[in-house]
């Protein structure tokens, strides 16, 4: 494992730990610059590809899942660990079905689902995109079915 802060080859493992979902999270130390860092290694899975809206297929991104929690907890008093505990919970929803092809719509309705857990405002940002809301009035709609 290459050093991320001097380039050397050489660093040693100090620690090792199992992490959440089938990851290990190694610790390790540069032995030239002695500085340390962590890393974390995954099982290779088979891969996911996301079926569009328009027909268009394309591979799933964990990094563009996380990206649309992100920027709908944007300003709101959500941790970055619960933002990457329900982006890891999602993906492992959907690797964990029978099939390597899943529609837009089930991640997006997973994803609003984790996020009126999460905060309530931030759910309604998402469901204002992934449900398609036309005016005020399907804000009022959703509003009221969350008071509910």
């Amino acid at each position: 494992m290459r050093c991320p802060f001097c380039g050397a080859e050489d660093t040693k493992v100090t620690d090792s730990r199992d992490s959440a979902d089938a990851e290990i999270r190694r610790r390790r130390e540069c032995e030239k610059c002695a500085k340390r860092f962590t890393t974390y290694e995954r099982i290779e899975q088979h891969p996911l590809v996301v079926i569009k809206k328009d027909g268009r297929r394309e591979g799933f991104s964990r990094d563009k899942l996380l990206g649309g929690i992100i920027k709908s907890c944007q300003k709101r008093d959500v941790s970055a660990e619960k933002m990457e505990e329900a982006a890891r919970e999602i993906e492992n929803v959907l690797r964990n079905e029978d099939t390597s092809e899943v529609p837009s719509g089930t991640i997006g309705g997973l994803v609003a689902k984790k996020l009126k857990k999460l905060d309530k405002v931030a759910y309604i940002r998402f469901a204002s995109i992934y449900k398609d809301f036309e005016d005020v009035a399907d804000f009022e709609k959703e509003i009221e079915s969350i008071r509910k």
